[in-house]
């Protein structure tokens, strides 16, 4: 009885701990050697997806560059694109024209996502759903509905001069910037307690221009940064409505530029890249110590 009665005091032990538990000392070799295969595993997995998603990123940009080079002479179509006169000015010109969009867009989104939050946050689906309508609406069809609401017949006849399609061209890109700026400025605004931010300046005697420009601005300077480059890059590489706007813009040169120049095409695109590459590390640089005290002054 005594020796029965052991046997099952052990089964009811053994159950009691578990296979996977310290006292079960047959079973820890196997829970560890299962634990180490399964991070192994995972760190194979995860070098695979980091080869498969460089291959993807790097093998067409070294297949662009190694077209690039078949030039004759050696390195002819960098020179050639960077002393081209065409693509200083319309580089320049779609930097200028992003700058602009950059800051017109920050004057709607800011006081617009900053408001809605505060005083109307149930109006936040409505604007999530107008900012997404740029994904939706074709560039070809904003652009054929500027142009002939703008035209020489409207009040406003912008499309009859070069500023007027330059404004034109401005607003177009301030549309399409919507997506990108006001999720960037939504999320910085959810990280920050802006009910209390609110409060407390106007407790000092703090305006709402005051507000926003000295303490909400420098609380989304890292989210504003990562709209505003994302912008910049749109502006840059569109070209639906540049082309039919018939502005110098740098998509369109480049498109120009294939049509009879193949190597210095190639040439080309590895400069655009490169300048949006330079553009996402400036993010990095200039966004790495964002994190500032806000001090709201009065006087």
């Amino acid at each position: 009885m005594s020796m029965g009665g052991n046997s099952i005091t052990g089964y009811a032990a053994e159950r009691a701990l578990g296979p996977n538990e310290p006292g079960a000392p047959a079973s820890s070799p196997s829970r560890a050697a299962g634990r180490s295969r399964r991070r192994y595993l995972t760190r194979i997995a995860w070098w695979v997806v980091f080869l498969v998603g460089f291959l993807y990123f790097f093998v067409p940009l070294y297949g662009t560059l190694d077209f690039a080079l078949k030039s004759k002479p050696f390195g002819s179509a960098f020179t050639a694109i960077l002393s081209d006169s065409q693509f200083v000015s319309t580089l320049t010109y779609s930097f200028i024209a992003g700058v602009l969009t950059v800051v017109v867009s920050i004057l709607i989104i800011v006081p617009t996502a900053f408001w809605v939050r505060l005083k109307y946050p149930s109006l936040r689906p409505l604007i999530e759903f107008i900012t997404l309508l740029p994904f939706v609406i074709p560039p070809v069809v904003l652009v054929y509905g500027l142009l002939n609401t703008y035209n020489g017949k409207s009040l406003i006849p912008l499309g009859n001069s070069d500023t007027g399609l330059n404004i034109l061209l401005v607003a177009a890109y301030v549309v399409l910037s919507f997506p990108y700026m006001y999720r960037a400025v939504d999320t910085g605004l959810r990280a920050i307690d802006i009910q209390s931010l609110t409060e407390a300046s106007q407790s000092l005697g703090a305006g709402w221009i005051r507000i926003l420009w000295q303490v909400i601005l420098p609380n989304l300077r890292t989210s504003l940064l990562s709209g505003a480059f994302l912008s910049l890059a749109i502006v840059i590489g569109e070209f639906t409505i540049a082309t039919f706007m018939s502005r110098p813009s740098f998509a369109p040169y480049l498109g120009l530029v294939g049509d009879s120049k193949p190597y210095e095409q190639a040439a080309l695109a590895l400069v655009s890249f490169g300048i949006t590459w330079l553009a996402m590390i400036l993010i990095a640089v200039i966004g790495r110590n964002s994190r500032s005290k806000i001090k709201v002054t009065v006087g």
